[in-house]
């Protein structure tokens, strides 16, 4: 299932849109122009990356500077150990969508604590 995000046009190069899903998801667009969506909690603590700074392919956590690849969800920068969940893009027309996957996501410790308590995300 494709989740509408915005139009492309309201998502600016260097910026990011949030999903409110459960977990969250990020869509970040690029300098380059190129979209990317993955799961919007920095792996190590319960950290919002579409609040990080993006470089190239990457966005740094802004609570820990834990670095993520956009592509791959891979962790370059400790103290992050687990890479964050990605997901597919599609443009169709100027609308952004995203196709959540379903491999299971790498939540913080403090986001399995509060699922399993039953809390809010």
């Amino acid at each position: 299932m494709m989740i509408p995000v915005c139009r492309l046009a309201d998502l600016p190069r260097g910026e990011a849109a949030r999903l409110e899903t459960d977990p969250p998801v990020a869509v970040f667009h690029t300098e380059d122009g190129e979209l990317f969506a993955i799961d919007d909690s920095c792996t190590h603590q319960d950290a919002a990356l579409s609040d990080g700074w993006v470089e190239g392919r990457e966005v740094e956590c802004p609570l820990h500077s834990s670095k993520f690849d956009l592509g791959t969800g891979a962790v370059d920068a400790p103290p992050a150990r687990l890479p964050v969940r990605t997901h597919q893009v599609v443009v169709e027309g100027e609308t952004v969508y995203v196709v959540l996957s379903d491999a299971p996501p790498n939540l913080p410790p403090c986001g399995l604590r509060r699922r399993v308590l039953g809390e809010a995300t």
